[in-house]
């Protein structure tokens, strides 16, 4: 096939060539631009994403075209390779003093130039191995710092007084934008809101408005006893997240980019270093229209936006960026060269603290990912690399028995083999399909072995299993844990702009990092429900705007006093000494105390003595 590269060009023609010259390969589409900047959301799309139903805004989008060979259309290697020797180097990111999204070191560009100058063939080794895998000590994870935290304070790691001073800023702005009375929405309105939305992922209602409802089937009274209907109503209409007159046309995200930029600083801040990372992409659920929208077939969600995500192996998110096609912070060295997909996982990680980011991390990812070269680029700044390989996408000199050869040999058996100069290794392994994988650390010694069930026999066997293949399941799954941890109580109100399953997910995802934190530094197993539950609570009673009713106080597990979260009893805000309602008995909450009286503390809502006030409310 005689195509010569060229720079850039659409879906359709990609379509054209692969149809044209009867031959297979993998399309890597961007999304389209939208036709105007708008908030509003729209029906469902549910019949789209087919071939045959594509509009011309996403046949006129950029594509890029890998085939069985490697080979990459849609990337001029000429201008990357003069890219090189140009010495002037532009930056837009202050975060790291050695490499940028738009910056690459002098070595960077040097093993860079290198690669693409290369013409050398492969050199392998068949049934070769490492015979010495990477033995350098990783540090320990050190959470000193969260020990003394409560649930609050850990959280508040991640929604502090500048996120929320943020959102005060920007509603009171769009609602002025709207030509609207300023609404005077306060700090804690805006905490507020935000515990009833955490609230709405273990007691959901059918639409909002059924919190307030005066039915007993369905009034939710901690919520509508302390803010009103309409206030709520008023809140979730105007809620924003940045300036409508700084429009930004070069980034899809726009509407929301400061908030996902102020979320990637507090979760790259917050992270405790781990050895594993496992970098796989997660679906935001959406049926509205919008241009960075994506259709994954065999996907939990299939409809939604994309976000691309270096994970730890218990879900924690280190960071995240939102897949948009043409980014800002992207880098055309590494588009050029490892391709759109693979590229952000660079981005995200020169994105790290230089004292986080110079550790020796070992990263696992999935077929869509693999190239020779990034794992071979991972190795060169110190990087272990673990992955799961496409057959379209292994060397064609590779001296691996064919696939289909292959399957018909016994479950259990496996073959390795390794580029020479590259160290990269390949591994084969039958199982239940034929399972091929790259490693630039791990080999298959220690070979184990795992129950499958026999067909044949009718009961479990015992098959071997490389150490490989045991060490890539065991830490992957670090992003598919964090889907699973927000899916579990995700926030359920809905709204009608686009950005708005964006927001939410981040909300989810700050609540998920801070009770990974907290259970990580306490040393407990505090379910993430009963975590949920304390920060509602304590927000529903430390911000509340109108005096809750009478009524059975609900018991909490993080206090010393079940009567009362130890986060009001000894926040020193607000403890007044009142008498109690219709002036009848109570006795004193004190320790030891066993005084009848007709006082009471008028925020923890229990009797208390004069004597015994002050040191109720000190630790």
């Amino acid at each position: 096939m005689d195509i010569s590269f060229k720079k850039g060009f659409s879906l359709s023609e990609a379509l054209d060539i692969l149809l044209n010259e009867d031959t297979e390969g993998d399309i890597f589409i961007e999304p389209p631009y939208p036709h105007v900047d708008t908030d509003g959301d729209s029906a469902d799309e549910d019949g789209s994403g087919l071939v045959d139903n594509l509009s011309s805004r996403q046949l006129l989008a950029n594509a890029e075209i890998r085939f069985h060979n490697n080979e990459r259309l849609g990337v001029n290697y000429e201008d990357l390779e003069s890219q090189h020797n140009i010495s002037q180097v532009h930056t837009t990111r202050e975060t790291s003093s050695t490499v940028g999204p738009n910056q690459l070191s002098d070595k960077y560009k040097k093993w860079m130039s290198t690669r693409i100058k290369s013409k050398r063939e492969p050199c392998w080794i068949k049934e070769a191995n490492f015979d010495i895998e990477k033995t350098s000590v990783f540090p320990k994870p050190d959470y000193t710092k969260y020990q003394n935290m409560s649930v609050i304070e850990t959280f508040e790691n991640f929604i502090d007084d500048e996120i929320i001073q943020h959102f005060v800023a920007e509603t009171k702005n769009y609602a002025l934008f709207l030509n609207f009375p300023d609404p005077n929405i306060t700090a804690n309105e805006i905490r507020y809101f935000l515990a009833i939305l955490y609230a709405s992922g273990y007691n959901d209602l059918p639409s909002k408005r059924h919190y307030w409802d005066n039915g007993d089937d369905m009034k939710n009274i901690a919520v509508s006893q302390s803010m009103r209907r309409d206030r709520f109503l008023q809140i979730c209409r105007f809620f924003h997240c940045t300036n409508n007159t700084e429009i930004n046309q070069n980034d899809k995200g726009w509407k929301i980019r400061p908030f996902i930029e102020m979320m990637k600083k507090r979760c790259v801040n917050n992270f405790v270093p781990e050895e594993h990372l496992a970098y796989d992409e997660s679906m935001v659920k959406y049926f509205g229209r919008h241009s960075c929208k994506q259709l994954i077939r065999g996907k939990p969600i299939r409809f939604g936006y994309k976000i691309w995500c270096l994970n730890s192996k218990n879900g924690y998110l280190v960071n995240f960026d939102l897949y948009q096609g043409k980014n800002l912070k992207s880098n055309s060295d590494y588009e050029k060269l490892f391709g759109k997909a693979a590229s952000p996982l660079l981005v995200l990680l020169d994105e790290i603290p230089d004292d986080k980011r110079e550790l020796n991390y070992n990263i696992y990812m999935d077929n869509l990912f693999y190239s020779p070269a990034l794992f071979s680029f991972l190795r060169f700044r110190g990087y272990s690399a673990i992955g799961t390989i496409r057959d379209n996408r292994i060397p064609k000199n590779c001296p691996l028995t064919n696939k289909t050869v292959f399957k018909n040999k016994n479950r259990g058996y496996f073959e390795t083999a390794m580029e020479r100069k590259d160290g990269l290794l390949y591994l084969r392994w039958m199982d239940n399909a034929v399972v091929t994988m790259i490693s630039s650390s791990c080999g298959s010694q220690n070979v184990g072995q795992v129950k499958r069930f026999s067909q044949k026999e009718k009961r479990n066997v015992l098959v071997p299993r490389p150490k490989l293949i045991a060490k890539y399941n065991t830490y992957m799954s670090g992003t598919d844990q964090m889907d699973q941890n927000i899916a579990c109580h995700r926030v359920y109100i809905r709204g009608k702009k686009w950005y708005w399953p964006l927001i939410t997910w981040m909300f989810d995802v700050a609540l998920q990092n801070s009770w990974i934190l907290y259970n990580k530094a306490s040393g407990t197993k505090i379910n993430q429900l009963d975590f949920k539950r304390e920060i509602v609570n304590v927000y529903l009673q430390r911000y509340k705007t109108r005096p809750k009713a009478i009524g059975k106080r609900s018991i909490s597990i993080f206090s010393t006093d079940y009567r009362v979260s130890d986060s009001i009893r000894f926040d020193k805000i607000d403890h007044l000494v009142k008498q109690t309602e219709d002036k009848k008995k109570k006795r004193c909450a004190g320790k030891d105390c066993k005084s009848i009286m007709r006082t009471m503390c008028s925020k923890c809502n229990v009797g208390l003595c004069v004597d015994c006030f002050i040191s109720f409310h000190s630790r």
